[in-house]
Parts: structure tokens; C-alpha cells; sequence
């Protein structure tokens, strides 16, 4: 028969070791996406090369002082995310 309190710790010491992994992961990931840069790249106008989740297209935008593109509809959900993603850092880029 099965120890259940062997079972229930080796299954405890994965969880944590695949926790920890994902950590390392996500942290070495963060680090090395802003470590270099502040903020997503720009042309030689000072503009925010970014692709537009709205209408799925490259866009070089300048951002209002909320560090919103022009472009931004607070109505539309693709803007929202948009701003989310481009305060995260996480904005797709080109």
C-alpha cells in the first residue's frame, strides 16, 4: 500500500520546485526586457513604435501625458489593453 504522507510530500516538493522555476523564469524574462530600454522602442521622431491591437497594424504613435497613444479610444477594449500593456512593458513592438 501506498504512504499517502510520502505521496502528499514528494507532490508538495514538485509544486514548489515548478514554483520556483516559473519564478526564475519570470524574473530573468522581466529583467531582461527593461534592463536595456525605458519603455517600448522609438523612431527617430521620438514616436512609440507599437502594434495596434484595435486594427492589428504597426503604428508609430506619440503618447499624451498619460503615456496614452493619439490614438487611444477609452470606449474601445483593444485601447484599454493597449495602455495596460504598454505601462507593463509588454506591448508588441516592431
Amino acid at each position: 500500500m501506498v504512504d499517502r504522507r510520502r505521496v502528499n510530500r514528494f507532490l508538495r516538493s514538485k509544486i514548489r520546485e515548478a514554483g520556483r522555476q516559473y519564478e526564475r523564469a519570470r524574473g530573468s524574462s522581466r529583467n531582461g526586457r527593461g534592463a536595456d530600454r525605458e519603455g517600448p522602442p522609438r523612431d527617430e521622431s521620438g514616436r512609440v513604435r507599437i502594434v495596434c491591437r484595435r486594427y492589428a497594424e504597426k503604428r508609430a504613435v506619440m503618447l499624451d501625458e498619460e503615456d496614452r497613444p493619439a490614438c487611444f479610444d477609452a470606449d474601445h477594449p483593444d485601447c484599454e489593453g493597449c495602455v495596460e500593456d504598454l505601462h507593463a512593458d509588454t506591448i508588441e513592438t516592431w
